[in-house]
């Protein structure tokens, strides 16, 4: 899910040049380790070229976090669909949507969950925090779109699983050992 690098011969604006740049140290770094300065620098444009796109940092986080949910909802949705396409059950389908997502090399947890967490320390936590309760509430929604629940306590226990098993991912613990007790209990949830 990493943006792609712009060569060369693509012609992209000036703003995304800035927005794709910010994904990428955001999400990587987070935006409290990531000030102006590295962003202007990384981006490979003047501050004034910067702030007339970006009047602020905090108008640049939303954007990114706009950004990443676009990008992120649009990988699981067609992922998770191509998975339940070839027939697997639901429990394995989202369990194989999230191994894919885990064993990525620029995965680094939720953006989501990162940002709720890095909220606090901005003048737009409000903001921050209705942008990632929306990401989570359309996630469910694609969940139970695709697999037919319609169980709302059902959908978010699986919420609840599926955000555990990310943040054991993003601690380090071996995708392995995350991924089949996630895989049982959603089966327990949803098959059961």
């Amino acid at each position: 899910m990493k943006t792609d690098p712009v060569s060369n011969d693509t012609k992209i604006s000036v703003r995304d040049k800035i927005l794709l740049t910010a994904h990428d140290l955001f999400y990587s770094t987070g935006f409290r380790a990531t000030g102006v300065d590295t962003l202007i620098k990384a981006s490979k444009v003047t501050k004034v070229t910067f702030y007339r796109h970006f009047p602020s940092k905090s108008l640049l986080i939303l954007a990114y976090l706009h950004y990443r949910h676009e990008i992120w909802i649009s990988w699981f949705e067609s992922t998770l669909r191509r998975h339940l396409v070839k027939g697997k059950k639901p429990s394995d389908a989202i369990s194989e949507t999230l191994y894919e997502w885990f064993i990525s090399s620029d995965f680094h947890g939720c953006a989501f969950i990162n940002a709720s967490a890095e909220a606090k320390s901005e003048d737009i936590e409000s903001e921050i925090k209705e942008i990632c309760r929306d990401h989570k509430i359309e996630t469910k929604k694609i969940i139970a779109q695709l697999t037919g629940m319609t169980n709302e306590n059902v959908a978010n226990e699986i919420m609840l699983l599926i955000d555990g098993a990310i943040i054991h991912a993003q601690m380090g613990m071996d995708t392995d050992d995350v991924i089949p007790p996630l895989r049982r209990a959603l089966a327990g949830l949803i098959e059961g």
